[in-house]
């Protein structure tokens, strides 16, 4: 048309002609404003020079007041670098010029293209600027406005699902392959309320209106046992190695606080829970904490902090354990069960001293262990318990907790035990136990006799063997009893239900303990630490010695002298254990073997008093023969460790992550520093995980199979798995999805395909200059290269598996000549790490 027109302008037609009939100028009006942008496959971050390669995903925009010319992109389409680089060209209008920008800004924002660059987040910087919408800009503008450059992040959600999704399909999660699949798929049914209703007050109200020493004031006034549930923390870590999602926990968090307004407490937090969350399920502790107490307001949350360890396994310096405790006071935590792996009431004062300082609700535990009625067990006798309790009373304690981390507090050690106390402390008294043995809910039972104030238990289903005891029977034992907890039949059975199908998941961590067993009074491994060992010796090759791993514990129990077994104290005991039945040693080879033994770094932090100080101390010839000369502390670990400066942290952290950290990521970087820069390197590869269902999350889809992902409240994504192709020739399979009803595809290396790993030499364990690893894991760090000279005792390289760390170390003077491995080398047992030779002329 405007050819046509051009050729009749110059034949001598006027525009108002009725040939061209356009009008008289002066009769032309203005009706609102259009603005084109074009969108083109040219990187702005990099002098908008042209990119290419296949578009993975293409959507565009539409509606009113919108209009798209030249739209040839589409999903799969491949962008060359010979042509023009235009993609589409985008037109708005409105009767307004800023609500024609405002228009574009959607527009450009609702389009998805993935796979190649493009120049929208300039556009939209461009068309959301000031000086545009003024009109006030020049041809200079683009020069003399650098901002339009700094750019939002794409967050990409979609694609990153997609990602992890065909990564699971295709290769399996580590975590399950190789293991039984979980026997569920449907989601668990959760129970039915009014969600119209208020939530109940609780607890969580009792605290803000009385305050901490209000509260236990208030406990103590009680006629009820009180309950606290453990399903959320220690149940599934006793149960299922800690493996519980906060996907999970979300689901039933609000029928808790609807139908379970009466319950004392919910645990939740801390423990091994911190740890998992972000090295196994690429999940943040501290959004589960946030999220979960903005569903339940109305019912205290409880954790479990380990004092000077806090939620780590080694000492930290005193201003670090300050502040952690003031951030998770800040993040919503209320009661903190604070505990000392040697009950080392010195070592908890600092932790102690801070939850009373930041408003939270100040709970010391003495730890359980041994036998109050066995007068042979003289060690940790009825006397040394009524002593440890007075003792933390007049340190602050609110709430006194009876930690029976192996479930060996028998019944009437129990009612012993309350009714001595009860006798010579003031504050509430909280029994923790362990059914391992079958016989704990007796011990409630006894306890509740004797007046103890709070009770753990577990749901029904997540109760019994290494968990708690059942919560819903111990219900109806007390029911028409004085001690009538109140709570309703019916809520907890609804809730129970639940968690049975929840508990279907999980079913590849379950422990091998199939039922009780009396061996616990023998091996004494603590309830929490039960699965997590089993996992630890799964990881390392030594599930089919699990009966031996269990007697060599109580062996390494009594060979360092007797210890009180709770993280990390117990987690030390069982690297201990496993490092001698995966190296074929004893106990008695510790003591009058000859050669140097590479032993766990838990086992060394532990016996060098790095932990704190037993009761009696450590056996001199052992720590003697594991410290290699070292000087073991003698004082509290955290006195004589420099504050942390956490600005010069998180000047660090921020190099390593690429992004301004959070103060709460540098209290997890300082707690697990690989573990957690581990996980936000997974978090920006794949992005938040926890919103995906359980069963998808461990196997992802079955052919065919679709559901639903709410990235945040108003976006749902509807994704479909549809097939696997045929490898490609570089390895890579296609796996086919719909999203929201519109292809979606994505490659993925199929590791199946690639060659098998060559097979490397073994050491000869009788020649003192080959190096051999004393067990499976990866190497973490090497600290010698080829042609250094070393001396015997010098540190060569480090190993790690599932959270056990072994330091190795040269037995003798020499050269390195060979270096076999490096960083993130696998290994087996007996490989060939690296080779010595002997200084020349010796």
């Amino acid at each position: 048309d405007i050819v046509k027109c051009q050729i009749m302008v110059a034949q001598g037609k006027k525009l108002s002609d009725p040939e061209i009939s356009l009008g008289r100028q002066e009769d032309i009006q203005t009706s609102g404003y259009a603005m084109q942008c074009r969108i083109t496959t040219e990187d702005a971050e990099n002098r908008f020079l042209p990119d290419y390669g296949r578009i993975v995903h293409y959507r565009s925009s539409g509606g009113t007041g919108v209009r798209l010319d030249g739209g040839t992109a589409f999903s799969g389409a491949l962008v060359t670098p010979y042509y023009d680089s235009l993609l589409v060209k985008v037109i708005t209008w409105a009767r307004t010029f800023p609500d024609a920008a405002r228009r574009m800004e959607r527009a450009l924002s609702e389009f998805r293209i993935r796979g190649v660059k493009t120049n929208i987040p300039f556009l939209v910087n461009l068309v959301t600027h000031p000086k545009f919408l003024e009109s006030g800009f020049t041809t200079k503008f683009i020069d003399e406005a650098p901002e339009l450059f700094e750019f939002k992040g794409r967050q990409d959600r979609a694609s990153k699902l997609f990602k992890y999704l065909g990564e699971v399909i295709v290769n399996g999660h580590p975590l399950v392959k190789h293991r039984p699949k979980a026997i569920r798929q449907a989601p668990a049914p959760a129970p039915r309320f009014d969600l119209a209703q208020p939530i109940p007050p609780g607890s969580k109200q009792m605290l803000t209106e009385l305050g901490p020493q209000g509260l236990a004031q208030w406990v103590l006034d009680q006629k009820p046992l009180l309950l606290t549930d453990t399903t959320f923390r220690d149940a599934h870590q006793s149960l299922l190695a800690t493996r519980l999602r906060t996907h999970d926990m979300l689901a039933i968090a609000d029928a808790y606080a609807r139908l379970n307004p009466s319950m004392f407490s919910i645990e939740m937090w801390g423990g091994a829970t911190f740890d998992t969350a972000m090295r196994f399920l690429r999940e943040s502790p501290w959004d589960r904490l946030a999220e979960l107490r903005e569903k339940v307001p109305n019912i205290l949350f409880q954790m479990l902090f380990r004092a000077s360890n806090a939620l780590g396994y080694s000492n930290y310096p005193d201003n670090v354990v300050r502040e952690f405790v003031k951030e998770t006071v800040a993040a919503g935590m209320d009661i903190f069960r604070i505990f000392d792996s040697l009950n080392w009431a010195e070592n908890m004062r600092v932790a102690m001293e801070a939850v009373l300082q930041y408003g939270g609700v100040c709970e010391a535990a003495i730890c359980y262990t041994g036998d109050i009625l066995n007068p042979k067990r003289e060690k940790y006798n009825l006397k040394y318990y009524v002593d440890l309790a007075k003792v933390l009373e007049k340190m602050g304690a609110q709430m006194l907790a009876i930690k029976d981390m192996a479930g060996l507090c028998k019944p009437f050690a129990a009612e012993t035990l309350v009714k001595a106390l009860k006798q010579e402390i003031g504050i509430p008294i909280h029994f923790h136990t362990h059914d391992t043995s079958g016989v704990q809910a007796a011990a409630i039972l006894q306890a509740s006799e004797a007046g103890v104030d709070i009770a753990d238990a577990a749901m029904a289903s997540m109760s019994g063997t290494t968990s708690q005891p059942n919560l819903n029977s111990l219900v109806e034992a007390l029911r028409f009893t004085p001690r009538d907890t109140g709570l309703s039949f019916d809520s907890l059975q609804a809730i129970n239900q639940y968690w049975q199908a929840v508990r279907e998941f999980y079913s590849p961590f379950e422990t091998s303990m199939l039922s009780s067993t009396a061996d616990v009074y023998q091996n004494e491994i603590p309830g929490g630490q039960y699965t997590n060992l089993y996992e630890q010796a799964k990881a390392v090759g030594l599930a089919a010695r699990w009966p031996e791993i269990c007697k060599t514990y109580a062996a390494c129990n009594e060979l360092l002298g007797d210890l009180v077994k709770v993280t990390p104290s117990s987690k030390a005991i069982g690297d201990m254990a496993l490092f001698l039945i995966s190296n074929n040693l004893t106990t008695a080879d510790v003591l009058t073997g000859k050669a140097e033994l590479s032993f766990p770094e838990s086992v060394i932090d532990l016996v060098a008093g790095r932990m704190g100080q037993p009761p009696g101390g450590f056996p001199r010839k052992v720590q003697d023969r594991i410290l290699r000369g070292e000087k073991p502390l003698s004082g509290r670990p955290g006195a004589s460790m420099p504050p942390v400066d956490f600005k010069t942290i998180g000047e660090e952290l921020e190099k390593k992550i690429g992004r301004k950290p959070s103060s709460l990521d540098v209290q997890s970087y300082l707690m697990y520093p690989k573990v957690f820069t581990d996980y936000v390197k997974a978090r920006d590869e794949y992005g938040d995980l926890s919103i995906l269902p359980t069963d998808v999350f461990f196997y992802g889809q079955e052919p065919g199979q679709e559901m639903t992902v709410d990235l945040e409240p108003g976006k749902t994504l509807i994704i479909k798995f549809l097939a696997v192709g045929d490898p490609h020739e570089d390895g890579r399979r296609t796996v086919f999805f719909e999203l929201n009803g519109q292809p979606r595809s994505i490659d993925v290396l199929d590791k199946s395909l690639e060659g098998e790993t060559k097979k490397r030499p073994k050491a000869n364990p009788a020649d003192a200059l080959q190096i051999g690893a004393p067990m499976p894991g990866s190497v973490t760090a090497v600290a010698v290269t080829v042609g250094d000279p070393v001396a015997a005792g010098q540190k060569l390289l480090s190993l790690e598996a599932m959270k056990m760390e072994t330091t190795i170390y040269a037995e003798r003077d020499g050269k390195v000549a060979q270096l076999l491995v490096g960083p993130g080398t696998q290994v087996d047992t007996g490989d060939l790490l690296l080779r010595l030779e002997l200084p020349f002329g010796a």
